[in-house]
């Protein structure tokens, strides 16, 4: 049994309780590899900005989880070694699926944890919920639950359609779960693929798709009937057209990948949507750079030489998604 504050990490509690007071949102960013992660905690002790350190069964899978125990420690070092006096780094699995495999991260050090009952039904979600609340709790490691689902493809989870979050069950499943927070669906999605273009009209200047906007009103009802509890956004990427462009430019296929408008973002941090999930932009920054490194170098084979700019190219991803759509700069001093 590995303790996550042996570790140096936190738990989501405090820091998501300063955020719905202070109406901004934490990032959430999942990392795959080390430059990642280095990425991650530079942006975030160089704004001083809470994180949460997202880790999907697949990421777990393929970085081995006593490696990961060992880099969210490392990781909290390095944010040490920037001058980041006190980091607030948060481990958490995302989108976790069993009760086994929440035991078995919260048993490896992690300090909050998701199960996502999403796709079971009503009853079967909150059964398997409480299971995992009521063991990751003994370890003060704090649960997100999912209520409605969101389409889209993400590591493992994959779903056609989406399902909006029913507000008149939020009540009933927060109180009988005794989930810390809850990622609700509004039309968000998984993936750099968020719409189909029928869903979308077109930008008549440049013939970009432009996606439908979010279903704020769902948001709203949520925060009337559980005022003050955190919400999560999921699948909350943007997919910034400069990458999609540089990647398709450089030998790259990504037709219409269109992801979530910033200024929608920016709207919903305010509110009591306290953790929005970022993944996709991260990889297509990454790809982005290496892609034009090769490119351009096509005699290039040291891994440092592109996987260098990728990662600076993902450090201002983060920092600009940190002050100017989250809000959460110089939350952590």
């Amino acid at each position: 049994m590995v303790n996550y504050k042996d570790l140096g990490l936190v738990n989501t509690r405090e820091m998501f309780a300063k955020a719905v007071d202070g109406g901004y949102a934490i990032p959430a960013f999942n990392f795959n590899n080390m430059e990642q992660l280095q990425a991650i905690i530079k942006a975030c002790a160089e704004t001083k900005s809470p994180v949460i350190l997202q880790v999907s069964s697949g990421a777990r899978k393929y970085a081995n989880q006593t490696l990961l125990r060992y880099m969210a420690e490392g990781a909290v070092e390095y944010a040490k070694e920037l001058g980041w006096e006190h980091p607030q780094i948060c481990l958490h699995l995302d989108h976790g699926d069993t009760f086994e495999l929440c035991k078995s991260c919260v048993d490896f050090g992690f300090s909050s944890v998701m199960i996502d009952g999403s796709s079971l039904p009503y009853e079967e979600n909150i059964a398997l919920t409480k299971k995992v609340v009521d063991y990751a709790h003994q370890y003060d490691v704090t649960v997100e639950a999912e209520l409605g689902v969101l389409a889209g493809v993400e590591d493992d989870v994959v779903a056609e359609e989406s399902h909006y979050t029913k507000p008149e069950e939020v009540i009933d499943f927060a109180t009988r779960t005794g989930c810390d927070s809850l990622a609700i669906s509004i039309g968000t999605s998984h993936g750099a693929y968020k719409f189909k273009p029928e869903q979308c009209t077109r930008d008549p200047k440049t013939g970009k798709l432009v996606p439908p906007p979010l279903a704020f009103d769902v948001l709203e009802e949520v925060e009337k009937r559980l005022p003050g509890f955190p919400i999560v956004l999921h699948g909350s990427s943007s997919v910034p057209q400069e990458y999609v462009d540089i990647i398709n430019s450089h030998g790259g296929n990504l037709p219409d990948a269109v992801g979530i408008p910033e200024d929608q973002l920016r709207k919903a941090a305010k509110s009591a949507v306290c953790k929005i999930n970022i993944d996709s932009d991260s990889r297509l920054a990454f790809t982005a750079a290496v892609r034009k490194v090769l490119a351009e170098k096509p005699g290039e084979f040291d891994p440092r030489k592109y996987c260098g700019p990728a990662r600076d190219e993902m450090t201002k991803l983060y920092k600009h998604k940190i002050i100017e759509v989250l809000g959460s700069d110089g939350k952590a001093e």
